[in-house]
């Protein structure tokens, strides 16, 4: 079973079979052949509060890819990803946070360093060939930009591809400065597939119809999409009236008015920097036809965002944006849609997205 090819030529190429959004064959294939390939959220150091000889339990992408992970902090606060399942019997390791020398697993007794060697077991001094590299725990890539951490059960790139993009783009940013902002967070249940809540995001050409206040703070002429190898940016050119960012001198946007940049990272996230400080989408997979949207919020000139009203617009957008993603997957139901066609000047991001997933899926 194979997805048709899209051809490189925007303007010659038609949209990803719907099959990609509708079948449970390419959602449980896009879990191995993309997600696991990819680079994923596990959080901000500060929220996770390691410091030496500490340990944080997440799950990557719960409901989806649901991997058990470990990221621990030894004496010298060396960061490290670790798989959270002892390998004796597969017992959780940690529920919580905390902090200790070493992992004791409390089904069996196992130990393991904060590095995740195995170092004591008992009851297995009469155990041949024992241990081998496999009793100790699997360690995951371990990223880190600013104070966001990111892994990937096994990347088919470099994290690097993605930050050298963010660091000439937004790099000029106080990151490091800006603050969690847990009350503001939100999470969304949108009634369609991940792959179509990223198309729409891929694309500015809906914002005029969709979005009218957004678009009143936008120049929606001047509107742009930057193609990178497993990201791109779409950046916002302030209307008159609309503040715009302080860019220094050699930035590639020096001299014009942005007012923000909204990066897409394949295949599920999205980094949105405005004057404010910066919102963070993730989209997750739970069905073939559902996903959740996670609204993170790291906010530095919090009167701005205040003063702009950010978080009841943003939930606007996010109402408008679910409204015509659910319709979307609704039209996936007749029988006289297939694929389309792309906007040349429009849709180009959406494009490189299906391009990057029909690699993926067929080429890894």
């Amino acid at each position: 079973m194979k997805l048709p090819p899209i051809h490189e030529d925007i303007r010659y190429a038609e949209t990803i079979d719907k099959s990609f959004y509708t079948s449970a064959h390419w959602y449980e294939q896009s879990k191995e052949k993309i997600f696991e390939k990819t680079w994923h959220w596990l959080g901000d150091l500060r929220s996770m509060n390691l410091s030496a000889k500490s340990y944080y339990p997440t799950t990557l992408l719960d409901k989806y890819i649901d991997e058990p992970l470990l990221i621990t902090s030894d004496k010298e606060e060396q960061l490290r990803c670790l798989s959270n399942v002892c390998t004796h019997r597969g017992f959780l390791l940690k529920d919580h946070p905390g902090k200790a020398r070493n992992i004791v697993c409390q089904y069996h007794g196992r130990q393991f360093d904060l590095d995740g060697t195995m170092t004591r077991m008992p009851e297995f001094k009469e155990a041949e060939n024992f241990p081998r590299p496999c009793d100790h725990l699997h360690q995951l890539p371990l990223e880190r930009w600013n104070q966001f951490l990111f892994t990937s059960i096994d990347p088919a790139f470099q994290w690097s591809e993605i930050a050298k993009v963010l660091d000439e783009k937004v790099g000029f940013l106080p990151i490091e400065q800006f603050r969690f902002a847990p009350e503001y967070t939100k999470e969304y249940l949108v009634h369609a597939n991940w792959a179509v809540y990223c198309d729409n995001y891929l694309e500015g050409f809906h914002i005029p119809f969709v979005h009218h206040d957004l678009n009143d703070m936008l120049d929606y002429g001047s509107y742009s999409t930057e193609l990178f190898k497993y990201c791109n940016v779409q950046i916002g050119y302030a209307d008159e009236g609309t503040e715009s960012f302080d860019l220094p001198k050699g930035h590639p946007e020096y001299g014009k008015d942005v007012t923000a940049y909204y990066f897409w990272l394949f295949p599920n996230m999205m980094l949105n920097f405005y004057r404010y400080g910066l919102q963070i989408n993730i989209v997750k997979p739970i069905a073939v036809d559902r996903c959740k949207v996670s609204f993170l919020f790291y906010l530095h000139d919090e009167e701005h965002f205040r003063s702009m009203d950010a978080e009841v617009f943003s939930a606007k957008v996010e109402r408008e944006d679910e409204y015509v993603v659910e319709g979307v997957q609704k039209g996936f139901k007749s029988r006289f849609y297939q694929n389309g066609r792309y906007s040349p000047t429009r849709e180009t991001g959406v494009h490189h997205f299906h391009r990057l997933a029909h690699e993926f899926l067929h080429n890894h």
